[in-house]
């Protein structure tokens, strides 16, 4: 939590339910000054409450696509808290009005059913079950909570910036109440969206058992054609989710890119393409799709569960900490080019020590794993 008025509240609610076991996490991306203060006032109110409190701190902002990788970073770093602690869930505490503005948002997007239905009440991923029970409460019922129990918060000075999209879209909604557009009516709209979404996801299942072959090395073989023959929207579907499950990313890419990507698929003359952190090349059987190098995650500490989103790693006990796992690099026999330079491997100062995935071996495994539960069974049927 952030300390601001809807996680305080959220943390208040969440002791009156009798939630237990429960503890609290802030996630620090020690972008501001006052980030450490705002921790240490949490760590505080958990202890108010007898709870214990953990700051997670995330140092990687070297690289591109930052804004996507905090939030990814926020959202693996909350799952290993949570399973470290032996919870089951994670409770967020987006409000209705964070609905709203996140449906105003995707609305100026151009997004689709998905994106439009917004955030969901539930959703698994990452191992973990993450709750957001609070849609159908106010920023200012919350408030008004916390004055009733005395409780203080935090203002966001983010909050303040209308540069951001949100902050924008925000200050927007009070001008299109008159035209119907409240909140609520766009929080409905996000409900109505996340019922056709179910439909669209059984659709997507069936078009992916007979379109898409998954393999354990962490690339895609799609057969352009019966994507093509297949309902638009559909086909759009399995696209984005192949994308994103091969990239590791918790996100589709943006429906004109995605469209345009769909459309250039079928041409003859297509050779290929660089979308949402993967590569597409024609191939033996259809199209090929393939984590792009360029896009991979730094390397991380041998002692991490995950690295680039998408190898869940078991590494034995006494792996020396200093240790690293990263793209493997050119080299490897028997193994395509593309494929080889993207899978994990073990490295020690600069030196390479083992593969690890897909067999793994003495040094430690890794597993391609879809982290979305929707995602995953919508590809793979599990």
């Amino acid at each position: 939590m952030s300390g601001g008025g809807d996680s305080v509240a959220l943390l208040a609610l969440a002791v009156a339910w009798g939630a237990r076991p429960l503890a609290v996490a802030t996630v620090d991306h020690g972008l501001r000054p006052g980030g450490a203060a705002e921790a240490a006032s949490v760590s505080a109110l958990s202890a108010r409450f007898g709870l214990s409190h953990a700051t997670l701190r995330w140092d990687g902002w070297a690289g591109g696509n930052l804004q996507a990788r905090a939030r990814a970073a926020r959202r693996r770093l909350l799952s290993d808290w949570a399973a470290s602690e032996g919870l089951a869930a994670v409770l967020l505490a987006h409000t209705r009005d964070d609905q709203a503005e996140t449906v105003l948002m995707r609305l100026a997007r151009g997004s689709g059913v998905d994106g439009l239905a917004a955030m969901r009440p539930a959703a698994r991923a990452e191992g973990v079950l993450w709750l957001r029970p609070l849609l159908g409460a106010t920023r200012a019922e919350l408030r008004d909570h916390l004055r009733a129990l005395g409780l203080a918060w935090a203002e966001d000075p983010g909050n303040a910036d209308a540069r951001f999209a949100r902050i924008a879209a925000r200050r927007l909604l009070p001008a299109l109440a008159p035209l119907g557009l409240t909140p609520a009516r766009l929080a409905t709209l996000a409900a109505h969206m996340g019922d056709a979404a179910e439909v669209l996801d059984e659709a997507e299942a069936a078009l992916a058992r007979r379109a898409l072959r998954l393999d354990p090395a962490g690339w895609a073989l799609l057969d352009p054609g019966a994507v093509a023959t297949a309902p638009r929207g559909v086909a759009l579907r399995l696209l984005a989710d192949t994308l994103a499950a091969v990239a590791g990313a918790p996100y589709r890419p943006r429906l004109d890119a995605l469209r345009a990507l769909a459309a250039a698929l079928v041409a003859p003359e297509f050779a290929g393409a660089t979308l949402h952190g993967c590569v597409l090349r024609p191939a033996r059987g259809g199209m090929a799709i393939l984590r792009e190098l360029a896009a991979v995650e730094p390397p991380v500490p041998a002692s991490a569960t995950v690295w680039d989103g998408r190898w869940s790693l078991a590494l034995p006990p006494g792996t020396p900490p200093d240790w690293r796992v990263g793209a493997h690099g050119a080299g490897l026999p028997g193994v395509a080019r593309r494929v080889a330079e993207t899978l994990p491997a073990l490295w020690n100062a600069g030196t390479r020590v083992a593969l690890l995935a897909p067999l793994g071996g003495p040094h430690g495994r890794a597993r391609f794993d879809i982290r979305d539960a929707r995602r995953r069974t919508a590809l793979t049927g599990n």
